[in-house]
């Protein structure tokens, strides 16, 4: 039976489960689909390879329910695409719907942080529909720091046993978002950027990118992303930060690391960047876009400023969010 909702929650139900074998992850996963099912609710598994392989051995026939994967890519993409899935959903009469998923994980080399700021959101971006997401984690593989962050996104638990929890250790999307937050740059920033600019304008910033590219294995449209995505932060830096504003460009085959800093305490709005904003810049989208473009965008707010770090191609994920795979 769906869990009743805490005062204050419209409609939303967002619960996390942890699991330690493929037999954990089945006994929490086959229940909920089937109940789904059972009600005609749409129903929607959003897994690894893996995990769906799992679910389609547990039920062989699962043509009644969607597949969503390849969409798991940027946090403020999946939630623009939910948020459609949603609304389609409800426009043919669905009283409820049912999504069982999983972020890419961290310990597969996956960077953690703007997933956590994901998993916060949607608890305010979803919060009008009559959802029911159930998220899995791996407790193999996430480390401590991850599964912290877990337990304080999610207003629900779910037990292996199939006990429906509140979650006592919920905060709300705003508190946890605004909350301080351990920085983690790219291994690259370790050494002294190819490219260093005090107060560039859009153009020299864009020019920058370009500069280095070549020296990378990154596609045009990859390059051309980030190109956009770093006018947008300098441009936001400019307009709404305080000087001096830094650009630093950091480049492997891979990849391509830029950072903006200014002096400023950076974007009040905690949902900034995985939400549109309600007024959009006449030049564009800022924070947002920058989110819908990079493989990897990052904030951090401290004592001497506000630094946004974008990048392009392959991001490595900070060693902090890696367990070890226990069999």
């Amino acid at each position: 039976m769906m869990p009743t909702a805490p005062a204050g929650h419209r409609a939303m139900v967002h619960e996390a489960a942890f699991y330690s074998s493929d037999e954990e992850f089945l006994d929490v996963v086959v229940p909920f689909l089937q109940g789904g099912l059972e009600i005609g609710a749409p129903t929607v598994v959003a897994l690894g390879e893996h995990n769906t392989e799992l679910v389609r051995s547990a039920m062989p026939d699962i043509s009644h329910l969607s597949l969503m994967r390849d969409q798991y890519l940027r946090p403020a993409s999946v939630i623009k695409s939910v948020r459609q899935l949603l609304t389609g959903h409800l426009s043919e009469g669905a009283r409820q719907i049912r999504i069982v998923g999983e972020v890419p994980q961290p310990g597969l080399e996956v960077p953690w942080d703007w997933w956590a700021r994901y998993e916060a959101t949607v608890n305010h971006a979803f919060d009008e529909f009559p959802l029911w997401a159930l998220c899995l984690y791996d407790s193999r593989i996430a480390s401590s720091e991850v599964l912290d962050d877990v337990a304080q996104t999610h207003p629900y638990l779910v037990t292996t046993d199939g006990r429906h929890v509140l979650n006592d250790r919920y905060t709300r999307p705003e508190v946890f978002l605004s909350q301080p937050r351990p920085t983690h740059p790219d291994p690259l920033e370790a050494s002294p950027p190819l490219i260093n600019l005090v107060d560039p304008m859009p153009l020299a910033a864009r020019q920058a990118v370009r500069e280095v590219s070549p020296t990378t294995r990154l596609t045009t449209t990859d390059v051309e992303g980030l190109v956009i995505a770093v006018c947008e932060a300098v441009t936001n830096a400019i307009c709404h930060g305080r000087p001096p504003v830094q650009l630093c460009v950091w480049a492997s085959l891979d990849r391509i690391v830029v950072t903006v800093t200014d002096r400023g305490v950076g974007p009040s709005d905690p949902f900034v960047g995985l939400l549109p904003a309600v007024t959009a810049p006449a030049g564009g989208l800022g924070l947002w876009l920058t989110h819908q473009l990079c493989s990897l965008v990052t904030l951090d707010k401290l004592t001497e400023g506000f630094t946004i770090r974008l990048v392009g191609g392959k991001p490595i994920a900070s060693s902090v969010h890696l367990a070890t795979l226990r069999h």
